[in-house]
């Protein structure tokens, strides 16, 4: 939209609040609400913001080691600029606008730690490469009926979940809880988000959404703001929803598996699809797929972003363990999808719902394209269980040695850039050092008296 086409959905829409913002290295949405004159003011020229966003970790604890800028922590602002075909009303605001902000330096160049800068430029690669790329997310979360407060005094343990019972699929519990579901569903719509299928899974208040498909920025940017806003609506039917890759150890991990195709930079032809192949998939997809295999060790820190994410990484509940793929085989690490010119694809089952979706979507691509260009081949498809075949690479088991992987990774550098990789690479080590601190209830039960 132009800024005059958008003059005039704001009159027509009787939008009186506009809320700004963009998402930080673990995929938190910061942002403000600026009055309509503000906005139209900065639309076009952007405005300054604080670049502490990327000096601040997920609890906004200040980094010891990483510094979004040079200036030795006096904090100044970067330059946001608005992305003005992001916008959305807010279907919770009804009178406000959204709109998503890329970041810059003040000179005018990409922002180095920006998760949406990092994946316009795998684009970019993509396109010059001659592909254009399609994505989806499907997220498992889980629900509660507690609210922030209650879960702080309650020290997270004894939570009650939305329903009880291990009920995946179920008809029963989606109808009981019509309510929220239809809301979930209803929100998402009006915020440009469609979700395809939403269903419960097997544990306590756990569901999945299947987001639908679109082109690689606004699925990154539907997935990111799909997380944010499921909180929204769970706080208004007094729940919260955890994301969490592994919230409970006794009950499954949260998937968020990465559905994706590549196309002729034109979006008509699917050329992981070619019917003369053996079931239909293209010598494109399989060297797609060699490329994801052969850097997925050291770009598990990307897909891994936190401590707990390797919590998930146990044997038996589908969360891969190696390099591997197959296909229809929900047990590797990539699941090949065969569904004609319009549908074969594959599936990264390595993430789970703690992604940051750009950060996450970017290194699916590039990955993948660095497979195409050097011809990568993925070795035979695995049949039967990935976890028990011979011979595969195994994945970090956990965000200390996956960091290490990704910080000697010169293909991560090149793919991705210095820039973006270092200052990434270095809050993953803060990361790991606040955990390495921390006396959990675990240690306190198993030593406190015994030892």
């Amino acid at each position: 939209m132009t800024l005059d086409e958008i003059r005039k959905a704001f009159r027509e829409r009787g939008l009186k609040k506009v809320k700004i913002g963009g998402f930080d290295i673990d995929g938190l949405l910061r942002g403000k609400y600026v009055s309509l004159e503000k906005f139209l003011s900065v639309a076009e020229k952007g405005l300054g913001f604080c670049d502490v966003i990327f000096g601040w970790d997920i609890g906004d604890v200040m980094y010891d080691n990483a510094r979004p800028s040079q200036t030795q922590g006096a904090f100044p602002d970067v330059l946001a600029r608005v992305d003005l075909t992001t916008m959305r009303v807010t279907p919770w605001e009804p009178d406000t606008a959204t709109f998503l902000l890329d970041f810059h330096t003040l000179e005018g160049a990409p922002h180095p730690a920006c998760p949406r800068n990092l994946l316009k430029s795998v684009i970019a690669r993509a396109k010059a490469q001659g592909f254009s790329a399609k994505f989806a997310a499907e997220f498992e979360f889980w629900l509660f009926s507690e609210s922030p407060h209650s879960v702080r005094d309650k020290r997270y343990a004894g939570l009650q979940p939305l329903s009880p019972g291990m009920f995946g699929y179920s008809w029963l519990r989606e109808g009981q809880q019509r309510d929220v579901v239809h809301d979930l569903m209803d929100t998402m719509r009006a915020f440009d988000i469609d979700i395809e299928a939403l269903h419960t899974e097997t544990g306590p208040g756990v569901y999945e959404a299947a987001l639908r498909y679109d082109e690689t920025l606004r699925a990154a940017d539907k997935a990111a703001l799909f997380k944010t806003s499921v909180k929204q609506v769970a706080f208004h039917h007094n729940l919260i929803a955890t994301f969490m890759a592994k919230w409970n150890a006794q009950l499954p991990g949260s998937s968020g598996h990465l559905h994706q195709s590549l196309w002729t930079a034109n979006g008509e032809t699917n050329v992981f699809f070619d019917p003369g192949a053996d079931g239909g998939l293209s010598a494109t997809l399989r060297h797609y797929v060699g490329g994801q295999l052969a850097l997925m060790p050291e770009l598990t820190a990307l897909f891994s972003p936190c401590v707990n994410s390797y919590k998930r990484y146990v044997p038996g509940v589908w969360a891969p363990l190696n390099a591997s793929w197959g296909i229809e085989n929900r047990t590797t690490a990539v699941r090949a999808i065969g569904g004609g010119k319009t549908a074969t694809r594959v599936e990264y089952r390595q993430t789970a719902a703690d992604i940051n979706p750009y950060i996450a979507i970017a290194a699916n691509l590039a990955a993948g394209l660095h497979g195409i260009q050097n011809r990568i081949d993925p070795g035979p498809p695995i049949q039967g269980n990935a976890e028990k075949a011979p011979g595969l690479v195994a994945l970090p088991r956990s965000l200390r040695a996956a960091n290490r992987a990704l910080a000697e990774s010169k293909a991560a550098r090149e793919l991705l850039g210095e820039g973006f990789v270092d200052h990434y690479v270095r809050t993953r080590d803060w990361e790991v050092r606040q955990y390495e601190r921390a006396v959990t209830d675990w240690e306190l039960e198993r030593y406190f008296e015994s030892i």
